[in-house]
């Protein structure tokens, strides 16, 4: 029998600085303009199976987020009136004040925020600029990775 005298061998700590949110964001968003159609927002949802986007003007800047629940207020709005849906604009219906964070975050303040704001998704912003978004699941696709890498 062959006894190893290096010791107790201590598990390695995690970097967070390692673990961005630039590193696990998407990218390739699907975004609103404000003037565009609550019906047209409707449908891309439900076609792309997403569950809310962000609402971006021509120089890229976030002014707002439409989800499920805002687009909600349409379809009751049509009840309420006992009329068809109506062709609202999607500034009408998106969430004005919107969290967004920044690219450098590590990904455990990330999951903090997760748990303290009960939001699905932020966006992410450099300079003003919309540059990406990250979600949830991102966040749990990154301690996969992490775990299969460095956690035993």
């Amino acid at each position: 029998m062959v006894k190893s005298y290096r010791g107790l061998e201590m598990p390695k700590e995690v970097d967070k600085q390692q673990l961005l949110v630039k590193d696990y964001m998407a990218t390739r968003l699907i975004k609103f303009k404000p003037d565009q159609s609550i019906i047209e927002a409707m449908n891309l949802l439900l076609s792309k199976n997403i569950s809310g986007a962000p609402v971006i003007n021509d120089q890229n800047e976030l002014v707002g987020m439409i989800s499920e629940s805002d687009c909600m207020k349409e379809i009751i709005r049509g009840k309420y009136h006992n009329m068809p849906v109506d062709t609202g604009s999607v500034s009408s219906y998106m969430t004005k004040e919107v969290v967004y964070i920044g690219p450098e975050l590590n990904i455990f303040e990330v999951a903090q925020m997760f748990l303290e704001r009960k939001l699905r998704r932020f966006p992410v912003v450099h300079m003003g600029k919309l540059i990406g978004q990250i979600s949830q699941k991102d966040v749990i696709r990154a301690f996969k990775k992490v775990r299969s890498s460095t956690w035993r």
